[in-house]
């Protein structure tokens, strides 16, 4: 970086040998190409404005110089995780980290990292994402996202000619970056929750007669939710609900700390056209979750909706490579992948495996757990209706440009980009909006009566996984008239609530964000309606009355409720256990091992405890380390669900049920085996290590029922490590809150919980860390009189020749 003041052109030459370098990976695409490359790095400029724990201010007067911008401001702290990222999507992770090693924190589920290459160099050997980018809007790229997604790449290999990233300098695997890396990155994203979940299972082959046959009707066994996995929170809250009558929006996404998952935050600036901030995925142009001066947004992760379907095939009999359909056999398309794999000798060899695809989308062998082999008789396709989605950035990009709800709505609705992401917002007038207008197959209840397998008649109603009978045409996915794209329900029948007072949600669907006015149902592959809800769920809805109930929200009080660390789950079952844990004869229970524990000193703590997950709270790790144990068990609460009461049921622990004894018991042996007392403060235990030292942090796993999820990994020698190895736990990671104020400069406050950069050499690796501990929060600066107002301020301009 420059001083200030001083302008940055980045060589000629630089430029020049990055582009040569890309020729040599990209020469086969258009705008992957050498001369694309260099040629649309021509004539870009930008003035980035760097204020406090290093979070950058990009002016620019077009979209192009825009992304220049952001793609260089974001390659400047994180190069390495973006570059790595670009491995991954490249399908090349085998052949320069060894094909068994797992593929941390990427875009797909893989187990190894040559499952992973298998699926992305398929994929990019399709040319899947070519033709979708060669679309016009609304279905391919609109003018200013390819404009944006152009700078974004000029942008990043302009840092990367000038050297200075350490962590990864000298790198085999590190090359410049194309417009198709940018826009493969965001495919991967659309594709997270249903194809790129199973590349273990693409990889199939297919039978012979000696291959066991499934039995279709066998029971299917469905767990209960696991609260540990993905989350996030977000609360809109409106003129009913606020101090002030304006809105207020709380963002708090949950996700990995390391690699793909990553945010960093920026604001993008068109002088008299676009004025936005907040933090964007790694790798990726615009702002993902934030506000502009009168309207501001959050997200969480549908996981409660089933986007994708599972065809089951009839085969030809004797050909299990073809399927009938309407009794006329249609051939599976044979992919032979080929990918680089290093040797132990350090040579590197090609490996080459066989996947099969179908005009439905890749046969598949392994599904959750669910039995799909592939029999003479029968196969199992998984149709993701994401794979046709190029609109996530066009989303991105138009509400950016949104002044109000109703803005975002029109967003939202026009083009459809939303994958996976439930979108929760409040603007200046005090209108709130929750809108599930996601990518879902069309898929109603009545044509899953009418086509559902064997196997479909016990997944869908447990899960909304809808099993389609894939011999019959009339089975396929229906079309509405105002979907952008075939096969997926279009806005005028995915929910969508717009409130004066507040809508809240936590991953989970769309029935209930408001707790006194649950939504209508709707199809069930958009989530259960009229269900229990999770603890997480009870606890934001809880919080959010509590504090109506006292007085309306400031932006202080939505502050507080998002770290409050309140454990829910312990307000429903402390008082229980620590009732059951005294009217043990001799206050003894006996653990899994069958072994006598006395557990006294745990009643102790327990009764002691605050029932909440802050660093000085002594019981909190004893109570996360029990309630894991039985969260997830059957017979927990006396008092069962209530459709009508949903908030505060289920609830009353049954404190004759055997498995908490026992659970507590085992809990005991646990931290008496690290060496930890059963009341030691969660700081000393949970945390996460800098160096050589530990940063102490608050919040709970989401079974606990907290608000801020950290879903620390359990490590026997030292208690918690709060983010797991590799960074690789889903927990707090962006947060905001965003207050309307009258002005055009909102009262905001944000945090970065890992910080900006991924260099550990970079002064801002990890201060942000050090606030979130404490629970301190970053004031926002948005309006141009408070940026230049930074004690830290840094300017830096760069362009290039053109």
């Amino acid at each position: 970086m420059s001083h200030k003041g001083l302008r940055r052109r980045p060589a000629r030459t630089a430029v020049a040998v990055a582009a040569a370098l890309v020729a040599v990976s990209f020469g086969s695409v258009p705008f992957g190409s050498a001369q694309a490359a260099e040629d649309h790095a021509r004539g870009l400029s930008a003035t980035i404005r760097y204020t406090e724990f290093g979070i950058a201010h990009i002016v620019a007067h077009d979209y192009a110089s825009l992304g220049y911008g952001q793609g260089y401001a974001a390659a400047g702290d994180n190069l390495c995780a973006i570059g790595e990222g670009m491995l991954g999507l490249d399908g090349r992770r085998s052949r320069f980290f060894g094909k068994d090693a797992a593929p941390t924190n990427t875009l797909s589920l893989a187990s190894t990292n040559l499952a992973s290459d298998l699926y992305f160099t398929g994929l990019n050997d399709s040319h899947v994402v070519d033709r979708l980018v060669d679309q016009p809007a609304p279905l391919g790229p609109e003018p200013g996202v390819r404009a944006m997604v152009r700078g974004y790449a000029a942008g990043y290999n302009a840092v990367l000619a000038e050297g200075g990233h350490t962590s990864c300098a000298g790198a085999a695997w590190l090359r410049p970056m194309t417009e198709l890396d940018v826009y493969r990155r965001a495919y991967a994203w659309g594709l997270a929750l249903g194809q790129s979940g199973t590349p273990d299972g693409i990889a199939a082959q297919p039978p012979t007669e000696d291959t066991p046959q499934a039995d279709p009707h066998a029971a299917v066994p469905v767990s209960a939710p696991d609260l540990s996995g993905p989350g996030s929170n977000a609360v809109a809250l409106g003129r009913d609900a606020t101090a002030n009558g304006r809105g207020i929006s709380i963002g708090n996404p949950h996700l990995p700390w390391g690699g793909d998952f990553r945010f960093t935050q920026a604001q993008l600036t068109i002088p008299g056209r676009l004025d936005v901030s907040g933090a964007s995925l790694l790798g990726l142009p615009m702002i993902t979750l934030g506000h502009t001066g009168t309207l501001a947004w959050s997200g969480t992760i549908a996981d409660a909706a089933t986007p994708f379907t599972l065809f089951e095939l009839k085969l030809v009999p004797g050909t299990p490579t073809s399927y009938l359909v309407d009794g006329r056999p249609e051939p599976m398309r044979r992919r032979d992948i080929t990918v680089d794999v290093a040797q132990p000798d350090g040579t590197v060899r090609p490996e080459t495996h066989t996947q099969w695809w179908t005009d439905r989308g890749p046969v598949v062998t392994s599904f959750r757990g669910l039995p799909v082999q592939w029999t003479t008789e029968r196969a199992y396709a998984l149709a993701d209706p994401n794979a046709q989605n190029m609109r996530m950035l066009n989303w991105l990009f138009e509400t950016a440009h949104a002044r109000d709800v109703a803005d975002l709505r029109s967003a939202l609705r026009t083009t459809q980009g939303s994958p996976m992401f439930n979108i929760l917002a409040a603007d200046a007038k005090g209108d709130t909006i929750f809108s599930g207008m996601t990518v879902v197959a069309n898929v109603t209840d009545e044509q899953a009566r009418r086509c559902d397998t064997a196997l479909g008649q016990q997944t869908f109603p447990k899960s909304g996984l809808a099993v389609l009978d894939g011999s019959r045409s009339d089975c396929a996915w229906a079309t509405d008239r105002d979907a952008v794209q075939p096969g997926i329900f279009g806005p005028s029948n995915l929910p969508v609530q717009q409130r004066a007072d507040y809508l809240a949600n936590s991953n989970e669907s769309y029935w209930l964000a408001n707790a006194t006015a649950p939504s209508a149902s709707y199809p069930r592959v958009l989530g259960p309606s009229a269900t229990e809800r999770n603890v997480r769920t009870r606890d934001t809805l809880t919080e959010i009355t509590d504090q109506l109930a006292r007085e309306p929200f400031t932006r202080q009080s939505a502050q507080d409720l998002v770290l409050s660390n309140r454990m829910y789950a312990a307000e429903l079952a402390v008082d229980g256990t620590v009732a059951m844990c005294r009217n043990l004869p001799g206050g003894h229970a006996v653990d899994s091992s069958g072994t006598t524990v006395d557990v006294g000193a745990a009643c102790q703590a327990l009764a002691g405890w605050d029932r909440h997950g802050n660093i000085d709270s002594r019981g909190a790790l004893l109570f996360s380390r029990y309630w894991t144990r039985v969260a997830r068990a059957a017979g927990l609460w006396l008092t069962p669900f209530d459709v009508n009461d949903p908030v505060r049921t289920p609830n009353t622990l049954d404190t004759a049920n055997p498995l908490l004894p026992k659970a507590l018991a085992d809990a005991v042996d646990e931290l008496r085996a690290a060496g930890i007392p059963l009341d030691a403060p969660l700081g000393e235990h949970q945390y996460v290590q800098v160096g050589q030292r530990r940063v102490p942090i608050g919040g709970g796993r989401g079974e606990t029922g907290s608000f801020n999820v950290i879903a620390s990994q359990w490590d026997p020698a030292n208690g918690y490590d709060a983010i797991g190895a590799h960074l690789g736990q889903n927990s707090t990671s962006y947060l905001h809150v965003v207050a309307f104020n009258g002005t055009q400069c909102p009262d905001a406050r944000t945090l970065l919980t890992y910080s900006q950069s991924a260099d550990p050499t970079s002064p801002h690796a990890n201060d942000q860390l050090d606030l979130f501990s404490r629970k301190q929060w970053v004031t926002d600066r948005f309006c141009q009189r408070d940026i230049l107002a930074s004690p830290v301020l840094r300017t830096v301009h760069i362009g290039t020749d053109g």
